[in-house]
């Protein structure tokens, strides 16, 4: 059985962690005082005590080990995660020692920079063998061996996901022996993976095989029986998971949160409804639209006088716009069109050689010059540098009764470039990618993510074919 390979494999890690902790200590010392110094001068402690210390100081950091979860299962973790675990429990391991050694023993005379190289050598050591010997054991997997055995119970949207995760991922050493439903034949097939059996035959198949997880991927309708499945799966002592079939009620990215032992599922993520993140995003964006403005004052006053000496009007070209929790705001752009009167303004999109776009104005939206003096909607609030481009209010109430979700784009400020349009779907391109674009962008915040889009704009956004 696979949980007992992983308790053999678990007491194998420890082993191996045990001695490069030691290891490691006693290296440091060897680096410090016969390579960096060639040999230790007068005062510095013998390597005998250094030995000494070891049956606390191993002990103490496998323990830090097991808490900061190094040794759990990574069969479908990513290798980064677990490298990332290493590196927070070695930091939390060498200040425990730091404080072991000189406040609770008060030997200052060890030396400081032999715990920081071995806090290194650690760290380098631990890493190194875990990423070959997850190497080695997902090769094998993807070879049929050290499979983990599964059954599905109940054929749903979710059981096919899940499904399709494990073909697309023969290294995590899945196999699932069969589905079990009632609405469904028996016979039936997804990918090679068949109905085998009703749901009343789970105890019996489970009685038969030996499983290592029992994954419930039930319907909707079925739901009512949840209960008494587990009931049975518990009774074998098999470990079970329960995939939700909820896609077609909570189409996105659900988070769960604890409500004094209540677990509530959030139906979307939206990382800048934190107040942390929002604070992060503002100062970002007062920051860079205020450089920017001062960066790009030259090209401002050009294509002002440019546009001034096009013809009669306004430079700049006030147009109300929906922005964050669907409040409006005028946005600001360089004049690109004809004077014109409001209503015949806003009849529809611009198309493909526009008569109304001057000779300057198609220029300036074809290099998105026009939109330069969004910055000062930036620096005001209105906007930001990144986010979902804004819409005008007789086209957000379209789309909003004609495109699933589209209002979600309003939980965070507009902004002078995004995600949909770094990716090309600008101007006369599908309204309804653009919106997937946009909340996927919603719902993966992460500054880092905002800087991607930034540079990306500088080569794919602001000349693009659509935008005319």
């Amino acid at each position: 059985m696979i949980k007992d390979n992983q308790k053999i494999l678990n007491r194998i890690m420890v082993l191996i962690d045990a001695v490069i902790v030691g290891a490691s200590f006693l290296l440091a010392y060897l680096i410090k005082f016969y390579v960096f110094e060639r040999e230790p001068g007068v005062g510095v402690l013998p390597i005998e005590s250094y030995v000494r210390v070891l049956p606390i100081v191993v002990p103490g950091y496998l323990l830090v080990y097991h808490f900061c979860q190094v040794y759990t299962p990574r069969r479908t973790g990513k290798p980064r995660y677990e490298l990332w675990d290493v590196i927070r429990a070695n930091t939390v391991g060498v200040l425990a020692l730091v404080i072991f050694l000189y406040v609770i023993i008060h030997e200052s005379n060890y030396a400081r920079s032999v715990i920081g190289i071995s806090y290194i050598l650690n760290i380098f050591f631990c890493g190194l063998y875990r990423i070959v010997l997850r190497r080695a054991l997902r090769s094998i997997r993807s070879k049929g061996y050290n499979l983990k055995h599964v059954l599905l119970v109940g054929y749903s949207r979710a059981a096919e996901n899940y499904m399709d995760r494990l073909r697309e991922n023969p290294q995590w050493g899945y196999h699932v022996m069969g589905v079990l439903d009632d609405h469904v034949p028996v016979g039936a097939s997804y990918h090679g993976t068949e109905v085998i059996g009703t749901l009343s035959m789970l105890e019996e198949l489970t009685a038969q095989h030996s499983l290592d997880e029992i994954v419930l991927t039930l319907p909707l309708e079925d739901y009512e029986k949840l209960e008494e499945l587990v009931a049975t799966c518990e009774k074998f002592g098999i470990h079970t998971k329960f995939v939700p079939d909820y896609n077609s009620v909570i189409p996105s990215k659900p988070y769960t949160e604890d409500l004094d032992g209540l677990p509530v599922i959030n139906i979307r993520y939206v990382p800048l409804t934190n107040t942390g993140n929002i604070f992060l995003k503002r100062a970002f964006d007062i920051l860079l639209s205020f450089v920017g403005i001062i960066v790009t004052s030259p090209i401002l006053l050009a294509c002002a006088l440019a546009v001034r000496l096009s013809g009669k009007g306004p430079v700049i070209f006030r147009q109300e716009r929906v922005g964050l929790h669907n409040r409006t705001f005028r946005m600001y752009k360089f004049r690109t069109m004809e004077v014109q009167d409001e209503k015949e303004e806003s009849t529809g999109w611009t198309v493909r050689n526009d008569p109304r776009v001057t000779k300057v104005g198609r220029f300036l939206r074809k290099t998105s010059l026009d939109e330069l003096p969004q910055l000062f909607n930036i620096l005001k609030g209105d906007m930001s540098l990144v986010g979902p481009r804004p819409e005008r209010p007789q086209f957000v109430e379209k789309f909003m009764e004609e495109i699933p979700h589209y209002n979600v784009k309003h939980q965070v400020r507009p902004g002078l470039t995004g995600w949909a349009q770094v990716n090309g779907l600008r101007g006369d391109t599908s309204i309804r990618k653009r919106v997937e674009y946009d909340i996927f962008y919603i719902e993966n915040w992460t500054l880092t993510f905002d800087l991607k889009i930034i540079l990306m704009t500088f080569f794919t956004g602001f000349i693009n074919k659509n935008a005319y």
